[in-house]
């Protein structure tokens, strides 16, 4: 007995030391060492491909440190995020200090791990590190194709890892194939290059609504089964051998369980039936002809909107409570928080909850702060939150959601420009009959339709409207003007939501150089009146035209007044003070540059414009009664005499506070109209524009 013990210890040893020291046994080893993690990106960022790291390990989300951090580390962490590859990575805290552990210190990777996990370091948790030192990365804005379930937490694929390179929703009937945008039609999932369907055999209405909110729609709703199970009996189909099981609040497919089908393994369905999805679109993507004009959809206001984004579908979030429109705080702002706000507008889920004022900051007071939702609210008011602790402005949340893809892109491009964001107008059209590119009339267009036009082509915000064009010349056949007479509300989705004159084409200018063109931009300047600063400081009053020298001087009073004797005269105005804050990302700034500003003696200040800010004076029922305007100021100067304060209107929710006595202004009458003024009265501001 005792030697065979000893011969089963000699063989045991051996083969310990055979696993020791055969490379491969050790890989193993080190492979099922490896912890599993997810990984976010965090913090004050301008983009989603950029922020500060964080790791979700033990239950815990922490940070990592930026000691002997490389561009390999970068690298790793933006694979394993879905980019293609790390554009740069940034020490010191730059995009805000972290809370919580700093999971990693001194990591070292050598850039083809294919999780940060596997990458050595000191250790889980070992570090002398403050969160002062909390590294971040930028990573390219191209995607790897497709998506990974690398949700292991709730997944039973454990040693897999799948990636998805698309999933679509198919139609598969006449109407529901050529109807934008397709809301009915089989589920498939492209990998390995080929369209599979997945297996209806336990599929459940969660499942849609997921796959509804990615694809852009608010809902799911039920279809006529009978029809698509005679179709399918008809057709082989190859099928995805693993099943889908979401709770229903997942932003995205990726986040759902994922386990091996049903069937067996010859990719076959027991019930002989794919996966069938019908989704409700919202209001304003109800299904459009793209070849025909139809007016804009205007969606009664609800009680949750979005401000400030260049995009369809983002923005700060802005909610109602008690008749005032305020911002909500981000703490615990989360994918399932925005997506409940993306459903309530009508769209589909959250693509990215943010944080950090990155859609600039709102005015007024914050409504709403941690708030908590389960994902199947009807509104954002309907989540628990708080009332107490709100935060300041640079802490806004705001949304990006997925929107229906509705084809809007195809019809129209820019050509001839020195950059993607500029150039000649194109669009698809219909000509005697039949659709050709060519250019729009440049008669009449406007900062109001070009804005249409950039907002149609993803590219943000107008920065110009150009009514005559020099650019580069672009495809020659697309010469001829195909679309006259457009004028947009601004609220349009295409340009051929917009009046026009269709094929009854009308132009004085005939095209040429004297196409409409356009140039964009991602950032803007967004300019808010403050209505209750107006509210509580308007007062009528009867003034000397003695005291009134400076603003004739100004151009303020209207020509009624010219001429009149000083002495024996008298104005009567309606005087207030302007808070006029700056929502946007960008600077507001003139047009003419400082060798054109015109000084006043009287005021002793340069104007930089002729008209900044236009008012009108309405009655209860919306008839305009009287308007006036007001110059621009002290915008930009780098010097001021003493007693007067340098003035800006900068990006980031930064105000132009105009005092009422530098403001001497008169409400001029509109013509035909006697002027009584009066309790119901309400002042609009019309956005003016440098000239």
């Amino acid at each position: 007995m005792r030697a065979i013990l000893c011969a089963l210890q000699h063989c045991l040893a051996l083969a310990v030391l055979q696993c020791v020291f055969e490379p491969r046994c050790l890989a193993q080893n080190e492979e099922q060492q490896v912890p599993k993690i997810q990984l976010r990106l965090s913090g004050r960022r301008k983009k989603g491909n950029e922020g500060r790291i964080e790791v979700y390990y033990n239950g815990e989300w922490g940070t990592v440190c930026d000691d002997e951090f490389t561009i390999a580390t970068a690298t790793v962490i933006c694979k394993e995020l879905g980019y293609v590859q790390a554009e740069s990575w940034v020490p010191g805290a730059k995009y805000g200090r972290g809370e919580g552990r700093i999971w990693m210190d001194n990591i070292r990777c050598t850039g083809g791990e294919t999780t940060l996990a596997a990458c050595r370091s000191n250790g889980w948790g070992v570090t002398d590190c403050k969160h002062t030192e909390d590294a971040g990365v930028v990573c390219s804005e191209r995607r790897i194709p497709g998506f990974r379930f690398t949700n292991t937490f709730i997944n039973d694929i454990e040693a897999e890892q799948l990636q998805v390179e698309d999933v679509r929703i198919k139609g598969v009937f006449g109407p529901s194939r050529r109807r934008m945008p397709v809301t009915e039609g089989y589920v498939q999932v492209k990998q390995d290059g080929e369209w599979k369907q997945i297996c209806n055999t336990g599929w459940t209405l969660q499942n849609s609504r997921v796959i509804c909110g990615m694809f852009g729609f608010p809902a799911e709703k039920n279809h006529n089964a009978r029809i698509y199970r005679t179709f399918a009996s008809r057709k082989r189909h190859t099928y995805w051998p693993y099943t889908i099981n979401c709770t229903g609040n997942e932003a995205h497919l990726s986040g759902c369980g994922l386990s091996h089908s049903a069937g067996d393994r010859n990719n076959t369905c027991a019930s002989h039936m794919p996966v069938v999805v019908s989704c409700v679109a919202g209001r304003a993507f109800a299904a459009i002809s793209t070849t025909r004009f139809k007016k804009a959809f205007h969606a009664e206001e609800p009680l949750v909107r979005l401000k400030g984004g260049a995009k369809i579908g983002e923005g700060r979030v802005e909610v109602l409570r008690n008749g005032q429109w305020g911002t909500v705080c981000d703490d615990d702002w989360s994918l399932v928080s925005a997506s409940v706000v993306c459903r309530e507008l009508g769209y589909g889920t959250a693509k990215e909850a943010l944080a950090g004022a990155r859609m600039g900051q709102g005015i007024g007071l914050p409504h709403m702060n941690e708030v908590m939702c389960t994902g199947f609210e009807r509104s954002i008011t309907d989540c628990n939150f708080n009332q107490d602790n709100l935060c300041n402005h640079d802490e806004d949340a705001a949304v990006r959601c997925n929107i229906p893809a509705m084809g809007f892109e195809n019809q129209i491009r820019l050509a001839g420009g020195r950059t993607p964001f500029e150039g000649r107008v194109e669009v698809l059209a219909k000509k005697n009959g039949t659709l050709r590119w060519g250019t729009l009339c440049s008669t009449n267009w406007g900062i109001v339709e070009a804005m249409v036009v950039c907002r149609q082509l993803g590219l943000g915000f107008a920065d110009h409207a150009l009514q005559e064009t020099w650019f580069w010349k672009g495809d020659q056949t697309a010469d001829e003007v195909v679309m006259s007479g457009v004028k947009c509300s601004g609220t349009e989705m295409s340009l051929f939501q917009c009046l026009h004159h269709g094929e009854a084409l009308d132009c004085p200018t005939r095209g040429g150089h004297f196409a409409a063109g356009i140039s964009c931009t991602l950032t803007a300047s967004d300019l808010v009146l403050n209505a209750q600063v107006v509210e509580e400081t308007t007062y009528l009053e009867n003034r000397p035209m003695v005291m009134l020298t400076c603003a004739m001087e100004e151009n303020c009073l209207t020509s009624s007044a010219v001429g009149l004797p000083l002495l024996s005269s008298y104005r009567r105005l309606l005087r207030f003070s302007s808070q006029i804050h700056n929502n946007g990302e960008a600077d507001f700034r003139p047009k003419a540059g400082r060798h054109d500003w015109v000084w006043h003696e009287c005021h002793r200040h340069y104007h930089s414009m002729e008209v900044f800010t236009n008012y009108d004076l309405l009655t209860l029922n919306g008839s305009k009664v009287a308007e006036g305007h007001k110059a621009s100021f002290c915008l930009e100067d780098t010097q001021c005499d003493s007693g007067h304060h340098q003035s800006e209107l900068r990006g980031g929710g930064v105000g132009l506070q105009q005092q009422r006595d530098e403001m001497p202004a008169e409400i001029r009458r509109v013509p035909g109209l006697d002027l009584q003024l009066s309790h119901g009265w309400l002042l609009q501001l019309r956005d003016g524009r440098a000239v």
